[in-house]
């Protein structure tokens, strides 16, 4: 059974009527609501892949049918993107994952954030009049942390997988090597990034090659990429973070004007931390712990709005109410949230009951709040250059993994003869205390740049589960990606299934700019003139607009898989808004 999810003509339609103020007439699509419920079943019936493009969930379905599990199938999945989505992720990048072990009962989170060169201190990205120098923090040598990816991979295949490297990355070397079609958000990025990418020699020889740049429909071939992952096949971590790739990428940002060292590449080590869990409604919630700001706002805002009732409520109140726990979140995120290696995260009490209700206390049910009437200083906006997959094998193991190089093709830099494209982390620093970085962000002490210091992300795997359900959900968005996870479990909570949550239009607040963002569909008009008389102020796309600037796009790429345990079925949603992504069940023989 396949599930593939494109753009076509119906794209609008099926937002619009999977819209969170339409939940309730949804629920009535369902046939499990009414199904008489078998006894549960111990174990998925098959496995369950969701991910943003098809290769790469093919790649997972192939190690599964290869005797691999979930996280053998991560690892595949994970390297096919690095290779498909170079807009999105890659090796120069890093990510953050999300296990859990079906033997074990064990969730463990996996950190392969970025981390900051010793060489790249505050001043270093301020120009002559002391201002943040964009160019600098989100462009070539100065924007890259040294990567993470490539660790994570080696250890996820190592500590948690039961097949070898040179198996789970054999569908990434081949792609690599034999090349795919470049699809559209692929050149129109690069066409976005172009006079960035072509200062570089070694990005102009991959992606310019003879002078012409890739276009929709060619053959997208990497060679010294496919080179590199046969290294890290073969040598596991040694094959990227010392020898001859290490050589090369030092030198290709040292050339560049950067400062890395191979010590730094040597010295990176992935971190296993313990997840975030919290309770709402009947489901356990488990999700990122810092150095990913998400799982923490997500506690805070799903525990603020738990006794509210959220379907019983009109649209302009319930989506009043759901930016109230926005608003919150996102200011707290600016103020206390970093690296816990180098800062004190109050994360207890951040996400503590007691301090959600204090937070619900100081909401006007009624009213916005302004928020700079919110105690504190100057926050947070990433962007959609991310990637997210969904798992669940056979076994019961799952995976929910999102990584990232930052911006659209990350800092523009390939390093010559490796293939490697350098994220642009260093920008998700806080470079200089309260100024927004390209997205909108801002930050201070705790998020500021530290060496070996890994910057404060969005990234939010989540796992849900309930009596009767267990699901995995992430998505790209950059601080988007937090409220989006959100919508997604309060559409599971509302009785939607997969494909039915990756599609639900999509509204946003980050406490600066005190604006309410909305996808086609999300508010609808009756709802948009309730919430301005509440005293919001929206920003609704042109159709929709009434006195608002307006936004035409739409935002992120959610994956998310479910299993029903009390009918023992596997389903996938991979987000509609994405024309390469797709979901596939494999069920067991």
């Amino acid at each position: 059974m396949r599930f593939v999810k494109g753009r076509d003509s119906r794209l609008a339609a099926r937002l619009a009527a999977a819209a969170f103020g339409l939940l309730l007439p949804l629920l009535a699509l369902g046939a499990q609501a009414t199904d008489p419920a078998p006894a549960e079943s111990p174990r998925p019936p098959g496995a369950a892949i969701a991910s943003a493009h098809a290769a790469a969930t093919e790649a997972g379905a192939q190690i599964l049918r290869e005797g691999g599990n979930a996280f053998d199938a991560a690892v595949a999945v994970s390297a096919v993107l690095s290779v498909v989505e170079p807009i999105s992720s890659g090796l120069g990048g890093g990510g953050l994952w999300l296990l859990h072990d079906a033997k074990s009962g064990r969730d463990v989170f996996i950190d392969g954030r970025e981390t900051s060169p010793a060489a790249a201190t505050p001043d270093r990205y301020l120009d002559r009049a002391g201002n943040l120098d964009p160019d600098r923090s989100e462009n070539g040598p100065w924007s890259a942390g040294i990567p993470g990816l490539p660790a994570l991979l080696v250890h996820v295949a190592e500590t948690y997988g039961r097949l070898p490297l040179k198996q789970t990355l054999a569908p990434a070397i081949r792609i690599a090597r034999e090349g795919f079609p470049v699809y559209a958000r692929m050149a129109r990025g690069y066409q976005s990034r172009r006079a960035v990418m072509e200062r570089y020699p070694g990005t102009r020889a991959l992606f310019a090659p003879n002078g012409k740049p890739i276009a929709e429909g060619d053959l997208f071939r990497q060679p010294d990429l496919a080179a590199t992952l046969e290294r890290l096949a073969a040598q596991g971590f040694d094959g990227f973070y010392r020898g001859r790739v290490a050589r090369k990428l030092v030198a290709a940002v040292n050339a560049e004007g950067g400062q890395w060292s191979l010590d730094e590449l040597a010295g990176y080590r992935v971190k296993e931390r313990e997840p975030i869990r919290f309770r709402y409604h009947d489901w356990t919630i488990v999700t990122a712990p810092p150095v990913s700001s998400g799982g923490i706002a997500l506690a805070q805002m799903l525990q603020i709005l738990e006794p509210y009732g959220l379907e019983a409520l009109p649209e302009a109140q319930r989506v009043h109410l759901v930016v109230e726990s926005m608003r919150r979140a996102y200011r707290d995120r600016t103020f206390y949230l970093g690296d816990p290696d180098f800062v004190r995260v109050p994360q207890a009490l951040l996400t503590s009951p007691a301090y959600a209700a204090g937070l619900r206390a100081s909401i006007n049910p009624d009213k916005a709040t302004p928020s700079d009437l919110l105690s504190g200083q100057p926050t947070p906006l990433e962007d959609e250059e991310t990637t997210h997959f969904s798992i669940i094998d056979a076994e019961g193991n799952r995976v929910g993994a999102t990584q990232t190089v930052n911006l659209l093709y990350g800092s523009g830099l390939v390093a010559p003869g490796t293939g490697v494209l350098l994220n642009d982390e260093m920008d998700d620093f806080a470079l200089k205390p309260g100024t927004p970085n390209a997205f909108g962000v801002m930050g201070y002490e705790a998020n500021a740049p530290r060496p070996g210091k890994r910057m404060l992300s969005s990234m939010t795997p989540t796992f849900m589960e309930s009596p009767d359900k267990v699901v995995v959900l992430g998505t790209p968005g950059g601080s988007r990606i937090i409220t989006m996870v959100l919508l997604g479990i309060l559409g599971y909570d509302a009785g939607l299934d997969a494909p039915q949550v990756a599609a639900l239009p999509r509204y946003h607040h980050q406490w600066l700019p005190d604006v309410i963002d909305a996808e086609p569909g999300a508010i609808s008009a009756q709802a948009a003139q309730a919430l301005r008389a509440m005293g919001h102020t929206l920003d609704l796309p042109p159709d929709e607009a009434v006195g608002g600037r307006g936004s035409s796009h739409v935002w992120g790429n959610l994956q998310t898989v479910e299993w029903d345990r009390a009918h023992n079925r596997l389903l996938g949603g991979s987000d509609p808004r994405n024309d390469v992504g797709k979901a596939e069940v494999v069920v067991s023989p």
